[in-house]
């Protein structure tokens, strides 16, 4: 542990000795106040002559009658004491500001990084690798102001990040919008809130196109364009993926999964995509199919397509007992219920009768990551949730990104596609992020997934999943408001110790001793984190040591102006959603 890790104990000092220190401040004032008050007075009313400039000396030559006391010295000496008595105050103020922290969780400042150890986050340092990577338009994603110093810092535009905000701690003001707003590239962020479109989509606007995919209306968009989940499924492989973000998302939190029905229902479900896909239809017949456990169609549309394993698959749950294929088809019926929400469903098939006869633009994922666009994601929880699209689509978006960036130099995007998953845990269960989350960084596709706990990530993850995602973000973030004990104590000890100096003073026979010992504490403690004020944040960045933050909203920030015109313009309480701007057209 370095040295700059050691404190003394609070109250180390034991009462005589702080006696002892006040009775050898004053009897040094007096010693000067007399004699400056004598040395100045006797050259002002000339007496004195010859006397000896050693304070000691003058001061008993005082005492004991061989100097006079010159009559101009009481008013000198009420100056000087007043003089000392200033600075007195003024030096106690300056120490009180530099011990007295305006936050509770400051006081671990010291102990924690600062100065040289973030340079690489500094706007000098993130610039530096921004202009390398192609971005030097901005340096980075804010994560907030360094304590001490308050330096802004950036996450890098090769990092992949994790931030676990409770409630109300300013999550969203702080880190979601000044994300969006710094972005160079095109963004793909998805929320369960219209906050972050409001406050975002007209600054956004003006870099290219806005598209706000709202099957649920949260934020009362209307169906003007369309995407095909099924221009994703080119391949069996795809099916299958497809699938599984369907069976993520339709699963309850904390249910258990059925040995056999449930992966039986996912394979089932990516058989009849990948027919759905083949034949050209739209997504829904995938629901109807669903809903006729004897049509043949989808085993022959899957035998003239070449696949006649799955068509086998899929043949032999048509063919098995009835309350077996009630099952299956039941548990695949249940994982795609969304498809048969009207509301949903013309977000995600076209209109008048195919793709010739649909004015409405379609929204192609290939073409996207080739922008500046921003594409919006909005569901929520609960009966009617289309988070499996929400899901399905950022998935296909990221891929196409990770495809288009092995055909630019060095195998990443020429300029960094930044992704924001708010409320990753509720709206976007993308259960293979884990296993590609430092993958993505590489290839100049910065993501940052938003939790409001650990357990919450757990349950969609897994233990070993959330674990997972944790160790592969070069950015770890914690704004404060969660209280779970085990996350936390994790967390403290990540943060680290010091060595903090204590010392007990023993008396006998008369005599007096001092005894120092160190002994190792927690910089902070589950207590302390779980506690975390509003406004304050720790971060954990790879190479470098956990680091106080203050955040910043972007109230305080260089977009304010921007933002609050935006918010103006899309309030719901002003703009009715019939004559909101609707996304693809902005």
């Amino acid at each position: 542990m370095t040295e700059r890790n050691r404190r003394r104990e609070p109250g180390m000092l034991d009462g005589q000795t702080i006696a002892l220190f006040v009775v050898l401040g004053l009897v040094v004032a007096f010693v000067l106040v007399v004699w400056g008050a004598v040395v100045f007075g006797s050259r002002i009313d000339q007496v004195n002559d010859g006397m000896s400039r050693n304070p000691i000396t003058v001061v008993f030559g005082v005492l004991g009658g061989d100097l006079v006391w010159p009559a101009s010295s009481t008013w000198i000496a009420v100056l000087i004491g007043a003089g000392l008595v200033g600075a007195g105050i003024f030096l106690g103020a300056l120490w009180r500001r530099a011990t007295h922290h305006s936050n509770r969780a400051d006081r671990g400042m010291p102990y924690l990084a600062s100065g040289r150890d973030l340079a690489e986050l500094t706007r000098k340092g993130a610039s530096r690798t921004a202009a390398r990577l192609g971005a030097a338009t901005t340096p980075g994603f804010p994560l907030g102001r360094a304590l001490p110093g308050g330096e802004q810092l950036y996450g890098l535009w090769e990092y992949v990040g994790m931030v676990l905000a409770g409630p109300r701690v300013g999550k969203t003001t702080s880190l979601v919008v000044p994300a969006i707003l710094e972005a160079p590239g095109a963004v793909v962020t998805t929320s369960n809130k219209r906050d972050v479109v409001d406050a975002t989509r007209d600054p956004r606007d003006r870099e290219g196109t806005v598209w706000v995919f709202d099957p649920q209306r949260i934020a009362g968009e209307s169906a003007t364009w369309w995407w095909d989940p099924l221009s994703y499924v080119v391949d069996d492989v795809r099916a299958f993926k497809l699938a599984e973000h369907f069976a993520s998302s339709s699963r309850a939190d904390g249910a258990r999964q059925d040995a056999f029905f449930e992966p039986a229902g996912r394979d089932l479900l990516a058989g009849m995509l990948l027919a759905a896909a083949l034949d050209g239809v739209p997504i829904t017949r995938v629901f109807e199919w669903l809903s006729q456990p004897t049509n043949q169609t989808p085993v022959d549309i899957l035998r003239v397509g070449g696949y006649d394993l799955i068509a086998a698959d899929v043949e032999g749950v048509i063919t098995s007992p009835e309350k077996q294929r009630g099952g299956v088809f039941g548990t695949a019926r249940q994982m795609a219920a969304c498809l048969k929400i009207q509301s949903i469903a013309e977000w995600v098939t076209p209109r008048g009768g195919g793709r010739v006869g649909d004015g409405r633009p379609e929204f192609r994922p290939a073409e996207f990551v080739t922008t500046t666009d921003t594409l919006y994601s909005l569901s929520k929880e609960g009966e009617g949730s289309a988070g499996a699209l929400v899901t399905a689509l950022t998935a296909a978006v990221v891929e196409a990104a990770e495809e288009y960036a092995t055909t630019q130099a060095g195998g990443r995007l020429a300029t960094p596609m930044l992704v924001v998953l708010d409320e990753a845990a509720n709206v976007c269960r993308w259960k293979d992020l884990p296993d590609l989350y430092s993958h993505f960084g590489s290839r100049g596709i910065p993501i940052i997934s938003v939790f409001q706990s650990w357990a919450q990530g757990q349950v969609v993850f897994g233990r070993d999943g959330i674990r997972k995602l944790w160790s592969a973000s070069n950015i770890k973030l914690y704004l404060g408001g969660v209280s779970e004990a085990e996350f936390l104590r994790e967390l403290s000890e990540l943060i680290g110790d010091y060595d903090k100096q204590t010392a007990s003073v023993s008396y006998a026979r008369g005599g007096r001793s001092t005894n120092h010992q160190l002994r190792r504490e927690r910089i902070y403690d589950a207590a302390d984190l779980a506690a975390l004020p509003r406004g304050r944040a720790i971060l954990l960045a790879s190479g470098m040591r956990a680091a106080l933050i203050r955040t910043v909203p972007w109230m305080d920030g260089p977009h304010a102006d921007d933002v609050r015109a935006s918010l103006r313009a899309h309030d719901p309480i002003r703009t009715p959603p019939a004559a909101a701007p609707a996304g693809g057209g902005s």
